[in-house]
Formats: structure tokens, C-alpha cells, sequence
């Protein structure tokens, strides 16, 4: 297999520990269903860098936000928490929450 393999999940089933392998030696990969490229098993180096960006990406968005804003009003932690509740649960949190 060359560094860019693609293989069907049943493959990748009974592969496994070769794809590990393959990972660990720094090699990617894809894993399809059906022709179509699902999943992928990649170096963990790979994935780490891949967090970082999204976090640094995250980060940026959030600095331009609060330069954007300004004073405005912000959302406390407890604000947050009681929408996410919500969100999950499908009503509001109780009170004190």
C-alpha cells in the first residue's frame, strides 16, 4: 500500500492491527463504506496538529469577536450552562441552575 491507502471498513476490520501499524509509522488511512470515504486512522501527530489548528482557529474567531464587540453585554458561565441544559433536555433549567 502506498502512504495514501483507502480501504472498506470490512478490510479495516480485519486489518486492524496493520492499520495501526501503518499509523504508527506515520502513514494515513481512509476508510470507505460503500465507495464513499467515511473515517480515516491517522498518525496521532497528525491529529494532534490537526486540534491545534482547530483551537487556534477557535481562538482567533474568539479574539475578533470580544474586538468587535466591545462593552457589550456578555453571557455569563451560568447563562451558558442553563442554555445548554435546555438544549439537552429539551426545557429550561430549573432556577438556580
Amino acid at each position: 500500500m502506498d502512504d495514501s491507502a483507502s480501504v472498506s471498513a470490512r478490510q479495516a476490520r480485519a486489518d486492524l492491527t496493520r492499520l495501526l501499524d501503518r499509523a504508527t509509522a506515520g502513514e494515513s488511512t481512509v476508510i470507505t463504506r460503500g465507495g464513499i470515504a467515511v473515517a480515516a486512522i491517522v498518525p496521532m501527530s497528525d491529529c494532534n496538529a490537526l486540534e491545534e489548528a482547530a483551537d487556534e482557529l477557535l481562538s482567533r474567531k474568539a479574539l475578533r469577536t470580544l474586538a468587535e464587540e466591545g462593552d457589550a453585554p456578555r453571557a455569563t458561565l451560568a447563562d451558558l450552562l442553563a442554555d445548554l441544559l435546555a438544549d439537552i433536555f429539551g426545557r429550561p433549567a430549573p432556577d438556580g441552575v
